[in-house]
């Protein structure tokens, strides 16, 4: 979507009545909010927020390694009903016309992709068997007695030596990757503030710690929702792309289902909706829930935004 200009589809949701079942709590969701470009929600004379209108557009959704029903049946109208209604609770309410919107937000929602198994495993055991060849080699060509005995050990050291390079190449490789990976998981998650704060802590002392259980979170599958709020007025007016907020929220996929976790997840999310959360919060997930929500129209098309959610 960056660097080209193309139609948006945006809608409007009509809320109706709905409900919450509830089962068990057992997890925490992960929310990282920021405003920017200025942004600061506008005040009532009694210095309460004042209500803002929106539209939703449809963003990108990335997909897990594995079928999981549970969001690969889930469409952009199911994301955006559950979102609406933890909007409106923050006073950000469905515009009735396309002249009337203060903002265009974009829903972003899928599953971040852990490094797949096995690749990792197989260098680390090349590499150990190449040292212990390396060890029986350089113990053969010690007790070589004849010069046949030691062109066999060189040629068992040179092999060695072959298979510790190839080990330590493809480790190498799978480092490059994984970090790669868990950069892309960082923008995605809303985690830069605690990637930044432990970066330079691989182990040892408290933020040592706190960067494994980062690594942790971020080399997991993990359900996601972004919103991204835009400028609408500046956006359907001058065709340019202004972000006045965003909020990330996710939630590991182990033991979860999606869609029974969103209308929580927006939940816990929804006071930090066009605020700053102060870095990545982490905070008990409440028994799961269902809502049902009412019909949807459309507002029709407006410029997609030059640049994607981070």
């Amino acid at each position: 979507m960056a660097g080209e200009l193309r139609r948006l589809r945006i809608v409007v949701l009509v809320i109706g009545m709905f409900g919450v079942s509830c089962t068990r709590a057992d997890d925490v969701v992960a929310i990282s909010s920021k405003v920017l470009n200025g942004y600061a929600r506008p005040k009532l004379p009694d210095g309460s927020p004042k209500p803002q209108t929106y539209a939703f557009g449809e963003g990108e959704t990335i997909g897990g390694i594995r079928i999981d029903p549970t969001i690969d049946r889930m469409k952009f109208l199911d994301v955006a009903r559950v979102a609406a209604t933890a909007l409106a609770k923050e006073g950000f309410y469905p515009t009735r016309s396309a002249d009337d919107t203060d903002l265009l937000i974009l829903v972003y929602w899928g599953t971040t992709r852990a490094e797949e198994e096995g690749g990792g495993r197989n260098n680390i055991d090349l590499i150990h068997q190449a040292d212990q060849a390396q060890d029986a080699a350089n113990l053969m060509l010690k007790d070589a007695g004849n010069a046949a005995e030691k062109k066999a050990a060189l040629e068992m050291e040179a092999e060695a030596n072959s298979q510790m390079i190839a080990g330590l190449a493809g480790r190498y490789a799978e480092n490059v990757r994984q970090e790669a990976l868990d950069m892309r998981n960082v923008a995605i998650l809303g985690y830069d503030s605690w990637w930044l704060k432990s970066e330079n802590q691989m182990s040892g002392g408290p933020l040592g710690y706190q960067r494994a259980d980062l690594l942790s979170e971020l080399e997991q599958d993990r359900y996601f929702v972004v919103l991204t709020a835009l400028d609408y007025r500046l956006l359907a007016t001058k065709r340019k792309s202004k972000i006045l907020w965003e909020a990330h929220i996710s939630i590991r996929e182990h033991g979860n289902q999606f869609d029974r976790r969103l209308a929580d997840m927006m939940a816990k999310a929804q006071p930090f909706f066009g605020k700053g959360s102060n870095g990545l919060q982490h905070l008990e997930m409440p028994a799961e829930g269902n809502v049902e929500l009412g019909a949807v129209k459309s507002l029709g098309e407006v410029p997609a935004p030059a640049q994607p959610a981070k």
